[in-house]
């Protein structure tokens, strides 16, 4: 992502599903990013789909990007190449958020009822199970940590969530992020995937490179989760 960043000069935006591709969307030819994406002054003045090519072929060049499109309107369509890379660009990003006050709580979501019926719920409970999970996994002897390989976070279950984590860099520079309807999307992908594809071994099942995987993109779950709810007022629970 802070490569795209470099390039485009304003973070790109996921688009479709990416249960079998991984795509973004990025109208920087369209909002006069190109002469500090490298491109001359003069090129400021051409058609936004000149400028998109301009961009396009930089892009190319970018490591992990498997294809860019360029459409009439100036639209720049990139494709990337593992999509659980998303995962490091969330844990590495910087997260610049204060701590609420003591007692501060201007989420959309009551505390309870503790059901699945609230969204609130789910979220803490999203946040709280990310870090049960990652517990659960070094005493099962999961090697967690970042050697997690990316590319392994390929099943429709993992794919739903990094679609969903892929947003955050865009909201973060958006004068309406819409946290709270984020966090409750996040935590629906995050809990399904945890229930249909485990993130710790099962039984006499052996820890594998896909755990540890999945654990790492709990963590980056549990990252987003937690800035989210600060932002909203809420401290990050402890426990439910």
């Amino acid at each position: 992502m802070e490569a795209l960043c470099g390039v485009l000069g304003e973070p790109p935006v996921p688009q479709g599903s990416w249960e079998r591709d991984a795509w973004f969307v990025s109208t920087a030819a369209l909002r006069g990013t190109a002469e500090a994406a490298g491109a001359t002054p003069r090129a400021t003045a051409e058609a936004p789909a000149e400028v998109a090519e301009r961009l396009a072929a930089r892009l190319r060049a970018v490591p992990g990007i498997r294809r860019v499109d360029v459409r009439p309107n100036g639209f720049l369509v990139i494709g990337v190449a593992t999509p659980g890379e998303i995962v490091e660009d969330v844990l590495a990003a910087p997260v610049a958020v204060p701590p609420p006050p003591p007692g501060a709580s201007a989420a959309p979501w009551p505390d309870f009822p503790r059901t699945w019926d609230n969204p609130g719920f789910a979220v803490r409970y999203a946040y709280v199970r990310a870090g049960a999970v990652r517990r659960w996994a070094r005493d099962l002897g999961v090697r967690t940590g970042a050697a997690a390989r990316p590319e392994l976070l390929d099943g429709p279950f993992d794919r739903a969530v990094l679609r969903v984590l892929a947003e955050l860099p865009s909201r973060r520079e958006s004068r309406d992020p819409g946290w709270a309807a984020y966090l409750e999307r996040l935590a629906e992908a995050y809990h399904t995937a945890v229930e249909r594809a485990a993130p710790i071994p099962r039984g006499d099942e052996p820890p594998s490179e896909l755990h540890a995987a999945r654990v790492r993109m709990g963590e980056a779950v549990r990252r987003v989760l937690g800035e989210g709810l600060v932002e909203l007022g809420v401290a990050p629970p402890g426990k439910i």
